[in-house]
């Protein structure tokens, strides 16, 4: 049964190296699977983001010599849905909550994606100047 486990803890790893390439991989077979590009965009971002999720914290952890990335992230991802609950329940007096968690995930999609970019060239320029 430990197999299984490690199989899908490598199967992420090595997605979340280059989350590039899944990105890419869904688009094109969903899109064309369905031949809607609209929703096979936002299908990828969705699947990505929980790519990216991992790869930033592991970035962070390694970067920072702490182990706060993935909670850091977990607690920007509340702290967001919970303002934006709030407006909207200022807004309209309910809360949908459904569109509210896909907002956060999709915005975290853009702010993953920048923090992905940023942490992998400090990564690199370490390992440069290091070496």
């Amino acid at each position: 049964m430990s197999w299984i486990y490690d199989s899908f803890k490598y199967l992420y790893a090595y997605l979340a190296v280059i989350p590039v390439i899944p990105f890419f991989l869904v688009y094109l077979g969903y899109s064309a699977f369905s031949g809607d590009r609209k929703k096979a965009f936002r299908l990828a971002m969705d699947i990505t983001t929980a790519l990216l999720i991992g790869c930033v914290a592991v970035l962070f952890d390694n970067l920072f010599n702490s182990h706060f990335g993935l909670y850091g992230i977990l607690l920007f991802l509340l702290i967001g849905g919970g303002l934006l609950g709030n407006a909207q329940f200022r807004k309209r007096g309910s809360v949908n909550v459904k569109r509210v968690f896909r907002a956060i995930w999709r915005l975290g999609f853009f702010t993953m994606s920048m923090l992905y970019l940023l942490l992998m060239f400090i990564a690199i320029g370490q390992s440069i100047l290091a070496a």
